[in-house]
């Protein structure tokens, strides 16, 4: 398994705290030199909060752990492609690279839907590659929503 493998599946078990917490299954992983320094997974419901996914999760318990917003030569990797407000967040965070799994045709801004991490407009720009474990990714949202309709 390779290390990209590795660390979404661990964004994938992430994943599945969140459902069990009744949130959208959506995992995140902060990696900097081969450690994990933070990690996340979606509470907008539970903690009322409109910008606690996983993602804003994952960096704000990597900010907390090093004492810095800034989270230079970090990869992050997530379940799920990354909204615009998950994108502006990692881009102010200065994140180098995210790892996603499954794309989001609705909100992604990794590339579906808008670029915003790949944009020259902005004053950083982040590496992207998609589709790491993307059947897996994929199920376990597809099998939630089946769920709950």
């Amino acid at each position: 398994m390779t290390p990209d493998s590795q660390y979404m599946q661990h964004a994938l078990s992430l994943a599945d705290k969140a459902e069990q917490e009744g949130e959208v299954p959506v995992g995140a992983v902060l990696v900097k030199d081969n450690e994990i320094i933070g990690e996340g997974w979606n509470h907008p419901i539970s903690k009322h909060d409109p910008t606690a996914h996983a993602e804003i999760m994952a960096l704000r318990d990597a900010a907390e752990r090093i004492g810095n917003y800034r989270l230079p030569d970090t990869t992050l990797y997530v379940t799920l492609e990354p909204c615009v407000m998950c994108a502006g967040a990692i881009i102010h965070a200065r994140v180098r690279k995210v790892v996603f799994g499954a794309r989001d045709p609705k909100t992604g801004a990794a590339g579906s839907v808008f670029d915003v991490l790949g944009t020259d407009k902005l004053n950083h720009k982040v590496e992207v590659k998609s589709g790491v474990l993307e059947k897996e990714c994929s199920e376990k949202l597809t099998a939630f929503f089946k769920a709950r309709r």
